[in-house]
């Protein structure tokens, strides 16, 4: 076993690999960028090292400098997190060259199954239905002419990335180039390679997922599914496992389907292979060779510790338990916390954590890398905390999941709470009648939207009159609450009172 790994990630995925890391005895190194110096992951690992300015390009997919860390700190393997550098087969191979164990698939797997347009090819050929796409990394030259051959909308893809990066609907050819150039760009930012490629778009799917385990004695097996299929521009927010479509036949046959590609592409490690479901049919969407954002409900329902098991696959050891002894216990679902704006078309909130408060009691996971003082940088993904609840059935768990949201305290930010509780209030959602267009099909964000809205009317108007209230004499601030019953409490009040009503009122829209 290992003695000490570098963590090639930051914040909560970074703080998850080291938690593992402690329980199994594992020294940890963490990396940070200029704006992650007293970020929480450098706090919490054995040691930390600088690794470049904030721009990701510059730091954190710095694959050299990760690398030159590694070899001077004496980590023997690298954990990669998700994002970044998780399904850069390049970096794979620079691990290998330089004897460190990449805590993933080989390298050469990982170019078969991460890369999208790879994985594709192989899947078809064994027969395995797939949705229409181009076979190559699309030029401008050719785009279109693909587009119209599987007729229009279509989704541009990267290659080399998920969780959302880069995806883009065209719905007509006027469009096509402009956003394929800009997906371009988004996925070099991100994952440092530009490819994109071209997907018929189904209209209404589900986005089920199964996890998958391969260690490297020819042993694979899958954990069950998880239902994805809650997102916004592609993003997964609400996650959840089982799928209250999947029944124990379907999990077999699909379960089967996800271990059979894992075997094809002689993968090793955890990954998972992505489905899109229309109703009738599972087509093969993607295999993510990496540790997914939302491996926590699957680790609840079968009390599996996946990172634990990466780590002891890549160095060799035989998974200790097979495809019989997985049982799946309860519901589990999570929430991923952004610091975003519901209320205001989910605009970015970079600022400074002033009061963190998480939720807690049974069935009540957190997964965050945050304390008061932390900072929410511009430079990075919006995915700060993941909420995780467990009960013995989904009612029971989407009641927990409004409990432990209405509990979490997050000041200095704005966070996409509010937008998850109408989610979970939703009876549609309620029932499980849900795909990937459900936020959009039920208006979600436009009722937000319009909250957002009146609040921002009703605080003007509020600032109006607090502010010229202020200015009055005691008298006047005494004569105008007797006519103002919104603000009308207690009589006679100083301008300090005042003040103090205003930023009650000031707070954002009622939960």
């Amino acid at each position: 076993m290992f003695e000490k790994i570098l963590v090639a990630n930051r914040g909560e995925i970074a703080l998850r690999v080291m938690r593992t890391c402690m329980e199994m005895g594992i020294a940890t190194v963490a990396i940070y960028s200029d704006v992650d110096k007293n970020a929480l992951h450098t706090r919490y690992a054995d040691e930390a090292y600088h690794v470049g300015p904030s721009p990701s390009l510059q730091s954190y997919l710095n694959a050299n400098k990760i690398i030159e860390i590694t070899k001077e700190t004496g980590a023997e393997a690298i954990h990669p997190g998700y994002g970044f550098l998780a399904e850069n087969s390049e970096f794979a191979f620079k691990c290998e060259e330089n004897s460190i164990v990449f805590i993933g698939p080989d390298y050469w797997a990982m170019a078969k199954a991460g890369d999208k347009i790879a994985s594709r090819k192989f899947v078809k050929k064994e027969g395995i239905p797939i949705t229409p796409g181009s076979g190559e990394a699309v030029e401008d030259d050719d785009a279109l002419e693909i587009a119209k051959e599987i007729g229009f909308p279509v989704i541009l893809k990267s290659s080399a990335g998920g969780g959302g990066i880069s995806m883009g609907v065209v719905e007509n050819k006027e469009d096509l180039l402009n956003k394929l150039e800009i997906a371009r760009s988004s996925s070099l930012s991100a994952f440092g390679n530009p490819n994109i490629f071209i997907e018929k778009y189904l209209t209404k799917p589900r986005h089920i997922e199964f996890q998958i385990l391969a260690d490297r004695h020819g042993n694979i097996i899958h954990l069950g599914e998880r239902e994805c299929s809650i997102q916004r521009r592609f993003q997964k927010l609400i996650e959840e496992a089982p799928s209250i479509v999947v029944d124990e036949k379907t999990r077999s046959e699909i379960g089967e389907r996800a271990v059979k590609i894992a075997r094809l592409a002689e993968y090793t490690n955890a990954g998972t292979i992505e489905f899109l479901y229309d109703g009738k049919e599972f087509y093969f969407n993607e295999v993510n060779a990496r540790l997914q954002v939302e491996h926590p409900v699957t680790e609840m329902i079968t009390a599996k510790d996946l990172v634990k098991d990466q780590i002891k696959i890549a160095a060799g050891e035989v998974l200790d338990y097979s495809q019989k002894d997985i049982q799946f216990k309860g519901w589990a679902m999570e929430c991923r916390i952004n610091a975003e704006d519901p209320y205001n078309n989910f605009l970015p909130s970079p600022g400074t954590i002033t009061r963190y408060e998480p939720p807690g009691s049974i069935g009540t996971r957190i997964d965050s890398g945050l304390v008061v003082g932390s900072e929410i940088p511009t430079f990075y993904d919006s995915l700060f905390a993941k909420v995780i609840v467990w009960g013995d059935t989904r009612e029971t768990v989407v009641e927990r999941m409004k409990r432990a949201l209405r509990e979490m305290r997050v000041e200095g930010i704005e966070t996409n709470i509010p937008f998850h509780l109408k989610v979970l209030e939703d009876k549609s959602f309620k029932k499980g009648d849900i795909d990937t267009t459900f936020i959009n099909r039920k208006g979600i964000i436009d009722k937000l939207s319009k909250e957002g809205e009146e609040h921002r009317v009703e605080m003007t108007r509020t600032v109006a009159v607090v502010s010229a209230a202020l200015a009055l004499s005691e008298e006047g601030i005494t004569n105008y609450l007797k006519v103002n019953k919104k603000v009308n409490e207690v009589q006679p009040v100083s301008k300090w009172k005042m003040a103090g009503r205003y930023n009650q009122l000031a707070r954002r829209p009622k939960r």
